[in-house]
């Protein structure tokens, strides 16, 4: 997103001038400090200025491309994880082709008797299962799903940037978020392909990004 011209011209003056004071910078606009501090908050928190107590604000000297690659940097999975849709081993392929309906999802979790992570089905996995089964019933999706240690998985604080790159390089549609216990890992979140793109449309279009 384009700075307004005023917010241009701020950053022109503080390149200029600073370390400069907001009463400084609205003399050289003939504004008052009061109607320029939405325009010095939005460059403060996007990152073109840094303001420094008692001593004014500073031209970081950075582009809209850096600002935006710092952006990306501190984007963490814990910001936008999901609820984690979970069934049991013995749960059957007919339930859990219900559960991926009605859930409107793309990838399920399954877990042992102790809650914690044994495998995952995607919507191939229950598709492949159900072509010519006559009882979907009957068979229990452990026998299906991915089993560990063959699952990717992902931790709160991983960068959303890396866990997208190996979802695209393993061409994986959802991903568990996990905590490590001590005998396994528990589920406590999920991203997809989704959530990720959904983030980075927010990035851009100034709802994260604000410049």
């Amino acid at each position: 997103m384009e700075l307004s011209n005023r917010q241009e011209k701020i950053v022109e003056i503080v390149k200029a001038n600073g370390p400069i004071t907001g009463e400084k910078i609205g003399e050289h606009l003939s504004l008052t400090r009061a109607t320029l501090r939405p325009d010095l908050a939005i460059l403060t928190m996007a990152g073109f200025l840094e303001a420094r107590p008692r001593v004014g604000y500073f031209y970081t000297g950075k582009s809209h491309s850096e600002l935006l690659t710092d952006k990306i940097e501190h984007m963490f999975i814990k910001d936008y994880q999901s609820v984690p849709v979970v069934l049991k081993e013995d749960s059957s392929v007919y339930n859990a082709i219900s559960t991926m309906f009605l859930e409107d999802i793309g990838t399920l979790f399954v877990v042992d008797n102790n809650g914690l992570l044994s495998g995952v089905l995607s919507r191939k996995d229950l598709l492949r299962a159900s072509i010519g089964q006559k009882d979907l019933n009957s068979i229990p999706v452990h026998i299906i799903m991915t089993r560990m240690p063959n699952i990717v998985m992902c931790k709160k604080d991983d960068l959303l940037i890396h866990v997208a790159r190996e979802m695209i390089d393993k061409g994986i549609d959802g991903l568990p978020v996990v905590k490590e216990r001590d005998n396994g890992y528990e589920v406590i979140g999920r991203v997809t392909k989704t959530t990720i793109t959904n983030a980075f449309l927010e990035l851009v279009s100034n709802r994260q990004f604000q410049v």
